[in-house]
């Protein structure tokens, strides 16, 4: 990532960005002193698995390109922010999976607090995608390996 510096930015429009997250972040914590059933340790792991193909999808997969496509130019190396400013700072936050992760969790742990019945049911869908992404990558890791081992035996 580039500095500040390098990009067509100001520190405000990161410091925009920082204080919507916070303020969002808030509005979850109030609204989750309302609630009876607390979010739980044993969630975490499923609400990670969930982050975790969540921000994948929106910020790597062609089918959301749609999502970044006002902030991000599609290109065969990935995606590279558009614009200035907010723009383009959005841009940034979209092409980075981590970062859209943090918003992710967010919204994610506020739709677990506010909705808890809807909340699983997403959970356990995107929880599940994302091992069935480990699943297929470990499998096609597999198979390489296996054919080049067979390769090698044939030389």
């Amino acid at each position: 990532m580039k500095p500040v510096e390098e990009t067509p930015t100001k520190p405000v429009d990161y410091a925009a960005l920082s204080a919507g997250y916070g303020a969002l972040l808030g509005a979850i914590l109030l609204g989750a002193r309302e609630q009876p059933e607390q979010l739980g340790r044993e969630e975490i792991p499923a609400l990670g698995l969930a982050t975790f193909a969540l921000s994948k999808l929106i910020a790597k997969e062609k089918v959301e390109s749609w999502v970044r496509e006002p902030f991000v130019e599609e290109t065969p190396q990935g995606g590279r922010p558009k614009g200035s400013r907010m723009r383009y700072a959005v841009g940034e936050l979209l092409t980075c999976s981590r970062c859209v992760g943090a918003w992710s969790s967010l919204g994610l742990v506020a739709l677990r607090v506010a909705r808890l019945v809807e909340a699983k049911v997403i959970t356990a869908v995107l929880a599940t995608s994302a091992l069935n992404d480990f699943l297929q990558t470990g499998f096609t890791w597999a198979c390489e390996q296996s054919n080049r081992a067979s390769t090698a035996a044939g030389e």
